[in-house]
């Protein structure tokens, strides 16, 4: 999963627009104009290991997929070993800050010593049209997803978990590196036994530092960003707050800060109050709701280095926390939140609140079947009630027979599933001119064949590259679907965030008073 990076608007490009008599979903990736200084002949890494991966590596099945690049399983042609390689095309590297962003991302990697909880480089290729990290490879998934998938989660198995974190966070500060993206989501489990290491896997936003050194530019992730990130006046202080943030979500299934807008979501970091008051925190440890509070201290000077949090009370005696179960609720909480991140941004959870109040005529916090139908009548939604009954069981996860808002969210997102399935089946039947299930490149060249018949070869070979997966040199319904979806996954796209989205937010925040240029 990935952005779409959106061509750079320009006259040549709409002049393009203006010639192609078909739509062009693929235009999205492959037709953009070239930044300065970042076309495919531009050399990104200072040292890789060579230019010609395939002698070293084969390339399997796709793994997932980011904001630059696609992961593939690679296997090593000599000694069968499984690895993952993180191909990035140079395409997508528009900027100068774009190539900067691999290049240090590799640099830290190669910098940083082995770790038990640190995914291992092994090694690095360039050639003229990408880059590829071949990497330890983690087969085991990811952190909350293992959580809610036991049946048993307890306080003790929190403590055991942030110790990981907080030890990576050590790591990378003694190293001089600020990790700035630290999320559940860039850790993953080595593999799928019970003792399995969870790892640290994406070093993307990470930067050196030096002692006493402050960072200005906006980056992170929304629900984990720390407060002076906002101001624009951080240092490695940052990591411990979004390790606090992702503590706090493992003791409760809810983010500390949230809000219905960008906006509100960046007010509610700056006054940084936290709800010990809801369910379960009256049975959570006094020990870890002190540690929470010390991580989250809005003051970088006060809050606790990663040494002192390893020194905690509560983490040095983590193997005696209490083993009472969370709850059932918290599981549910997470499982809901990480559909939340992974497919709405912060503006599109707030369209579906709005839509949930609509339908909670009776302000109770919840809606019934009936409330459900004619909400999804009103907005265009016609399910039969066998269907709806069905749809209804299965996002309740509370089994009162009602849908709360989170659960209401799940639904949300899985009618917008249906939704874009109708349209995809519509569009590869636009390529598939001869209906034989797959899109031939014979096919492609029609499509993307222009008024003056020509067609550019190297954006068919380089759609092929990307989305043929299984390399059999055509396009599968299954592959359409995928490169279509690909889309945003909002837990992932960090740049976007902050690059674009919080540079403006940030001069918002000082208009309105909420921060101010230096703190």
């Amino acid at each position: 999963m990935g952005n779409c990076c959106v061509a750079p608007s320009g006259s040549s490009s709409e002049k393009k627009k203006e010639k192609r008599k078909k739509p062009n979903p693929f235009a999205i990736d492959y037709g953009a104009t070239k930044a300065s200084g970042s076309g495919n002949k531009s050399t990104v890494l200072k040292d890789p290991t060579g230019d010609d991966i395939s002698q070293q590596y084969n390339l399997g099945r796709e793994l997932g997929r980011g904001e630059f690049g696609i992961t593939y399983l690679a296997i090593d042609v000599e000694t069968g070993e499984k690895y993952a390689c993180k191909s990035i095309s140079k395409k997508k590297l528009r900027t100068a800050v774009d190539i900067e962003d691999v290049r240090r991302e590799v640099e830290i990697m190669k910098h940083l010593p082995k770790h038990p909880n640190v995914v291992s480089l092994k090694d690095t290729y360039e050639d003229d049209n990408a880059v590829h990290i071949v990497m330890e490879l983690c087969e085991g998934g990811e952190l909350f997803d293992r959580i809610v998938a036991r049946g048993h989660y307890t306080e003790r198995a929190a403590a055991a978990v942030m110790r990981t974190i907080v030890e990576v966070v050590q790591a990378c500060h003694r190293q001089g590196v600020i990790h700035r993206d630290l999320k559940p989501e860039n850790f993953l489990f080595a593999n799928k036994k019970e003792t399995a290491a969870l790892k640290a896997i994406d070093f993307g936003l990470s930067i050196f530092f030096k002692p006493g050194e402050r960072f200005t530019e906006i980056v992170g992730s929304p629900y984990y960003m720390a407060p002076e990130v906002l101001k624009r006046n951080y240092g490695p202080e940052i990591d411990v707050w979004s390790a606090g943030v992702i503590l706090y979500i493992l003791l409760c299934g809810v983010p500390p800060f949230w809000a219905e807008t960008e906006q509100g979501v960046a007010q509610a970091i700056i006054r940084s109050v936290i709800d010990f008051k809801r369910d379960p925190w009256p049975k959570v440890s006094d020990n870890a709701k002190d540690l929470v509070k010390r991580m989250l201290d809005p003051d970088p000077n006060k809050r606790l280095t990663a040494l002192e949090v390893l020194e905690h009370p509560w983490i040095q005696n983590a193997k005696k926390a209490p083993n009472v179960p969370l709850g059932e609720t918290v599981k549910a909480r997470l499982k809901q939140f990480s559909v939340i991140a992974e497919h709405l941004s912060v503006e599109e959870v707030a369209g579906i609140k709005e839509a949930f109040d609509k339908m909670d005529i009776n302000r109770r916090g919840k809606i019934n079947l009936e409330e459900l139908r004619i909400g999804l009548q009103k907005i265009g939604h016609q399910i039969p009630d066998a269907d709806l009954l069905i749809l209804m069981q299965a996002a309740d996860v509370d089994g009162d027979g009602t849908l709360n808002y989170g659960e209401f969210v799940a639904v949300s997102v899985h009618l917008r599933k249906m939704a874009n399935d109708e349209h995809l089946h519509k569009a590869f039947a636009f390529f598939d001119l001869n209906q034989s299930g797959y899109i031939e490149i014979e096919e492609l060249r029609d499509a993307l064949r222009d008024e003056d018949d020509t067609n550019n070869e190297e954006v068919i070979n380089a759609i092929m590259h990307d989305v043929d997966t299984d390399k059999d040199g055509r396009i599968s319904y299954e592959e359409f679907a995928s490169m279509m979806k690909a889309g945003t996954d909002w837990r992932k796209a960090s740049r976007q965030y902050s690059r674009e989205r919080f540079n403006s937010l940030s001069l918002k925040l000082m208009r309105d008073g909420s921060i101010h240029k230096t703190s």
